[in-house]
């Protein structure tokens, strides 16, 4: 593969947002005020990417306590759910100071959220109905049922007497008028024999080679892709990880040439990018955004955590609901908060950019865990001409038919999907690292603050912040 200089301008959001994160965490190994003062003690903003990890922090902490999380973007806190009437004292008193302490809001409420997971059990084994889809909603404290319009007649009967016998407090069912799909679909972006989808994020393998995230369904659909239509493949799916359908809807990509620089951050089209420093939680109320390879840049809110989804091919658990709009070809594509957290990997869901619908992801920390790999640039060396990958990016306008190729503002269409490989400026940037990269906001200091990770950013050398992160296959043309 031939390897092209090109640089980009990094406009996009300013990172920061993350480093709120690690106060909390050292807040709350301290926090033993008393009940007084806890009581006294008002709820900190947080910001939105923060609530994920902290709603994790906490969930660990809280125990059988724990009834769920949400973020309130209005108010920029986060809501933690406890059971209603729990017998507070002790060591479960202290957990519940740490968790204001740390800046939470406790709220009482009926439903433990091991009760909402047993309903969700039973939801799978009393209901698993094709079309139809569940999550938990910590806002509700109840499990949201959806089925699409293919539901009806005895399969309506059944889904609608399953979520009556978990009880009224329990469960609320609602109509869809899409139908839930995965997102593959013959075309351009990442090309596997007639299928087209979307890469996610740059990751390291667990031997130190680069590699990157997809869907599971296009991983098990195809064994090699590559960043144009019939081109030579520049990667090879690892069948052993690959999932789908099961616990998750992912799949690991290796690069077939192991010197490739694999750029950490996602194309939004347009020469603007976003630099991608860590793998971060999803909360509800969180906004996200999607890159896709055929309908680009999208946003909206997560609405449900451990989703449940009955495709036509198969169950799928453990995802991440929202209300991002996606279409065919945006499979696999990456979900990130403005900050540059990693969230996940595009799966599927109903409707269209069009009239909107329920859209489905991956966790990326849960397919990072189950496949072995971490996000980084596999070494990219600083200031080596194509530090990051950005420099193996095809240039803009370049190979745009190649789909994640696709240059700032030609095939948006095909690829808004990740213009991997728009504008020139700032993949230099990306790799030399200096004097653009700190302009563009991503300098070492914000790198480290956000939570890029001190070992990644060390091996990414002076460009640290392009490097530390999974995504663009820029250099490759594979877009996000």
């Amino acid at each position: 593969m031939s390897h092209k200089r090109a640089t980009k301008r990094k406009a996009f959001i300013a990172a920061g947002g993350v480093a709120a994160i690690g106060a909390a965490a050292l807040i709350l190994p301290n926090a033993m005020a008393s009940q007084t003062e806890s009581n006294e003690a008002a709820p900190k903003t947080l910001a939105a990417s923060d609530a994920g990890d902290l709603a994790s922090q906490l969930q660990e902490l809280l125990g059988d306590a724990f009834a769920g999380a949400y973020y309130d973007s209005g108010e920029q806190q986060l809501i933690i759910n406890v059971i209603d009437g729990l017998e507070i004292d002790g060591d479960d008193n202290n957990v519940i100071i740490q968790a204001q302490s740390a800046g939470a809001e406790v709220r009482e409420v009926d439903n433990s959220w091991t009760e909402l997971q047993e309903g969700a059990a039973t939801l799978k084994e009393q209901a698993s109905v094709p079309g139809t889809a569940w999550a938990i909603d910590p806002r509700t404290n109840k499990i949201q049922v959806t089925a699409d319009s293919t539901v009806t007649g005895e399969n309506w009967d059944t889904i609608e007497s399953t979520v009556k016998s978990l009880g009224s407090g329990m469960a609320t069912i609602k109509k869809s008028a899409g139908t839930f799909k995965t997102f593959l679909e013959g075309g351009d972006a990442i090309f596997g024999g007639g299928a087209r989808c979307s890469a996610g994020f740059n990751v390291v393998n667990a031997e130190g080679a680069p590699a990157f995230l997809t869907a599971g369904h296009c991983g098990v659909a195809e064994a090699e892709w590559s960043e144009e239509e019939g081109g030579a493949p520049i990667g090879t799916v690892d069948a052993a990880t690959a999932t789908f359908p099961g616990t998750g809807d992912f799949a690991l990509v290796n690069y077939n040439d192991p010197a490739t620089q694999a750029a950490s951050t996602v194309d939004l089209g347009n020469g603007e990018t976003v630099d991608i420093n860590a793998a971060g939680e999803a909360a509800v109320g969180l906004q996200v955004f999607r890159m896709g390879s055929t309908t680009g840049l999208a946003d909206g809110q997560v609405t449900g955590l451990e989703a449940t989804v009955n495709y036509p091919e198969g169950t799928v658990t453990g995802l991440i609901q929202t209300n991002v709009c996606a279409e065919p070809g945006d499979s696999g594509g990456s979900l990130f908060t403005e900050d540059g957290q990693a969230i996940g990997l595009t799966s599927g869901g109903s409707g269209d950019c069009t009239v909107g619908g329920e859209t489905f992801f991956q966790p990326v920390t849960t397919a990072l865990a189950a496949v072995g790999a971490t996000l980084g640039d596999a070494g990219a060396g600083a200031g080596e001409e194509a530090a990051g990958g950005a420099g193996d990016a095809a240039g803009a306008g370049e190979e745009a038919d190649g789909g994640a190729a696709a240059g700032a503002g030609e095939e948006a269409d095909g690829g808004a999907a990740a213009a991997a490989g728009a504008g020139e400026e700032e993949a230099a940037a990306a790799g030399a690292g200096e004097e653009e990269a700190a302009a563009a906001g991503v300098g070492e200091e914000e790198a480290a603050a956000a939570g890029a990770g001190e070992e990644e950013a060390a091996a990414a050398g002076a460009g640290q912040e392009e490097h530390t992160g999974d995504q663009g296959v820029d250099e490759q043309g594979v877009e996000q």
